[in-house]
């Protein structure tokens, strides 16, 4: 169990990457893990988290509507509420609120598509990153098997941060399962996708668990925004 209350951000310049997908099912599997309770904050406009969120049954992990004005605010309160990580999906875009999410992190995960489009979009969120002082970990995303660009994408994506261990292949799957607010570990705990999520959640987990904690709740903060915390059914869309 993780020590204190951790922040994963899923962030990238590149619509597409997966970043919605893989905020979903790593919070899903890290509270199967028994690393919770775990939520999710969705700061994406476009609000698919949230919408994936709100036709989802099962109640875990929780969803804590928040903006980025009060995002200080409702990590402090998901804190004092006992949650042990908070993941963060953010849009595809490099802007100064973006970096102000990724300050709030102890680790930031970058999925990347091995394309050379997707390979191109990586300097912008290494920028903020560094920036910031956070640790940047790239995950190769919606790879095809034994595809030679797979190989190659890591080895680019070396130069500029860690790569995770873990590459996540590109899986009719994946989409099927968030139509109705599942995920492939809750319809095939035994598939190969839910496996590549388990191994790559055991790879954050044990980064986070080496995170000096990116969450720091300033001295004589204010309370909690009340019109911002949401820890329950419905997000807003």
């Amino acid at each position: 169990m993780l020590s204190s209350m951790r922040v994963i951000v899923f962030a990238s310049q590149k619509g597409g990457s997966g970043k919605t997908t893989l905020s979903g099912h790593i919070a899903v599997e890290a509270e199967r893990q028994g690393a919770g309770p775990v939520a999710l904050i969705d700061t994406d406009p476009q609000g698919s988290l949230a919408k994936w969120w709100n036709v989802r049954k099962d109640p875990q992990p929780a969803f804590i509507q928040s903006v980025f004005s009060n995002l200080f605010y409702d990590l402090d309160s998901a804190r004092e509420e006992g949650f042990r990580l908070v993941v963060i999906d953010t849009p595809p875009a490099v802007t100064r609120a973006i970096s102000e999410v990724v300050s709030f992190a102890d680790i930031v995960v970058a999925p990347t598509r091995p394309s050379p489009h997707d390979l191109r979009a990586v300097g912008p969120t290494v920028d903020i990153a560094e920036a910031r002082g956070k640790p940047l970990i790239f995950v190769v995303n919606g790879a095809t098997q034994r595809a030679r660009i797979t190989s190659e994408a890591a080895v680019a994506l070396s130069q500029h941060g860690t790569v995770a261990p873990v590459t996540v292949h590109h899986r009719v799957d994946f989409a099927a399962a968030m139509i109705d607010g599942r995920t492939v570990m809750e319809i095939d705990p035994f598939c190969q996708s839910a496996q590549e999520v388990s191994a790559l959640w055991t790879y954050l987990y044990e980064r986070l668990q080496r995170a000096d904690g990116g969450y720091r709740q300033e001295e004589g903060a204010a309370a909690a925004s009340p019109h911002s915390r949401v820890f329950g059914r419905r997000a807003a869309q």
